[in-house]
């Protein structure tokens, strides 16, 4: 009888699970509140029910429930590959869903870059659907002061392509069972993360012009700032691959959750790449300069 229900198949069937269901309602309880703390911060009520729900804590209340779900399924994941249920077709499946996440991410900076180069290479029409000042007819836009590109963004690419070389080497380290070249190679990936970041928020301090007076500001800002933050996620990524090396969690034969931090990590290395050249160098051409 035993036999009878032993599994004769490499797939893994989950248990019901809360988690979908909960990450859902956290979602769109985070939505509702951003737009709650815009209306806050606007002045402006948001009524619902006899109640004004413009405050900022119901995104807090959201976040904090997606932050618990993102908590609660991974460590889900965790205990069934300990379990034996990642299998090597499971596995496989595991990196189709990330290289599909990527390519997902890949499109949300492609609407970014598509903002800032219909702005940048067609200021003409962009002062026809904007005020004249905005642009004056050119890129960047008169009277506007760019950051020095061989400056700070140049240190911060030499930061994170230093970082795409350790998680390398930490890789490495990992399929041939060097536990400590791993967990160096993860510690020192993560503190050039962090230092990417502090540098990126450092350059916003002295940034020359802001977000909202201009629409190279407006783009500028977009497109550096969401790589800031999946620089921010990233790094939380490889902090929590830095725990689990530490545990002994990883072998070489299973380590995929190191593996899909190193894939996103270098995606994020090249898009600051593209980063780089697109709007802190080309677009940035025979533009003042501003010195601190």
């Amino acid at each position: 009888m035993a036999d009878a229900h032993a599994k004769k198949h490499d797939y893994h069937i989950i248990d019901p699970s809360p988690w979908p269901v909960l990450s859902a309602l956290g979602a769109l309880v985070m939505a509702l509140g951003t737009i709650a703390w815009m209306r806050y911060a606007a002045g402006s009520p948001l009524p619902f029910l006899g109640l004004d729900l413009a405050n900022p804590w119901l995104f807090f209340i959201g976040l904090v429930l997606v932050l618990y779900c993102m908590f609660g399924w991974w460590a889900d994941t965790v205990k069934e590959s300990h379990q034996g249920f990642h299998t090597r077709v499971v596995q496989l499946h595991l990196r189709y869903g990330m290289i599909m996440f990527i390519a997902s991410e890949v499109m949300f900076f492609v609407a970014w870059f598509w903002a800032f180069f219909d702005a940048s290479l067609f200021p003409g029409e962009a002062v026809q659907v904007t005020r004249s000042e905005y642009t004056g007819g050119q890129w960047p836009p008169a009277g506007i002061e760019v950051v020095d590109p061989l400056h700070l963004p140049l240190y911060n690419t030499v930061i994170l392509l230093l970082s795409g070389t350790t998680v390398t080497w930490a890789h490495h380290a990992l399929i041939h069972n060097d536990r400590k070249g791993l967990i160096w190679g993860l510690a020192l990936t993560v503190a050039l993360g962090i230092l990417f970041s502090a540098v990126q928020v450092y350059e916003y301090v002295i940034a020359p012009f802001e977000f909202k007076n201009s629409i190279y500001g407006a783009t500028f800002f977009m497109a550096t700032g969401f790589h800031g933050f999946h620089v921010f996620v990233g790094t939380i990524f490889l902090i929590v691959c830095l725990i689990r090396a530490m545990r002994g969690h990883f072998t070489p034969q299973k380590h995929f959750g190191f593996e899909a931090a190193a894939w996103y990590w270098h995606f994020v290395d090249v898009v600051w790449l593209f980063l780089f050249f697109c709007i802190y160098v080309w677009a940035s051409w025979g533009a003042p300069i501003a010195h601190h």
